[in-house]
């Protein structure tokens, strides 16, 4: 597979299904010989950015470390896959302007809220509902969807792979990646 290198940047509410179609979509890549990555925020949060809380400051700099990496990667020739809730458009925006024009591409995983509190598989909506979490996106924090994402992919009846499907449509019609 030829590949163009990009960032695409999932955001989303908590529990929206972010990482599920993140490393869907990894696999898929990789597996028609992209050169992909995924940067997941749990697991940036346990190293790169473990010294930050979630003010609304913290969250903007957990944004920009995250999209200095991505567009290393890139930089590097990879397509970095961003799994980050990303709460605030401006922090977005900002993430955005860091990339060559056309290469960031910006995927809200459209998922309710109450969806995403059924799910929720570490109990943080409950936790926060509770008064345990201050700062909770989707409950005591604010979640700004985006106004105009690159891709939206809304939760029904839809898999993950469905997702990801839509995702590989988009980067085949922008030159991402070859079409087969």
């Amino acid at each position: 597979m030829r590949d163009r290198p990009c960032c695409i940047w999932l955001t989303g509410l908590p529990a929206a299904g972010k990482s599920t179609v993140a490393e869907a979509l990894k696999q898929e890549l990789q597996s028609a010989g992209a050169a992909c990555c995924v940067l997941d925020g749990d697991c940036v949060r346990e190293g790169l950015c473990r010294d930050l809380g979630y003010s609304a400051a913290d969250r903007a700099e957990n944004v920009r470390r995250i999209s200095e990496v991505a567009r290393l990667m890139v930089d590097a020739g990879l397509i970095a896959i961003v799994s980050l809730i990303s709460p605030f458009r401006k922090d977005r925006l900002a993430a955005r302007a860091r990339f060559a024009a056309g290469t960031f591409i910006e995927v809200y995983v459209d998922t309710p809220l109450d969806v995403c509190e059924r799910r929720d598989p570490k109990a943080l909506y409950r936790k926060a509902r509770l008064g345990d979490i201050p700062d909770f996106t989707g409950v005591s924090s604010a979640y700004e969807p985006p106004e105009q994402p690159d891709v939206r992919l809304v939760h029904d009846r839809a898999t993950p792979y469905d997702h990801v499907a839509m995702i590989i449509t988009h980067l085949r019609q922008h030159g991402f990646i070859e079409s087969t």
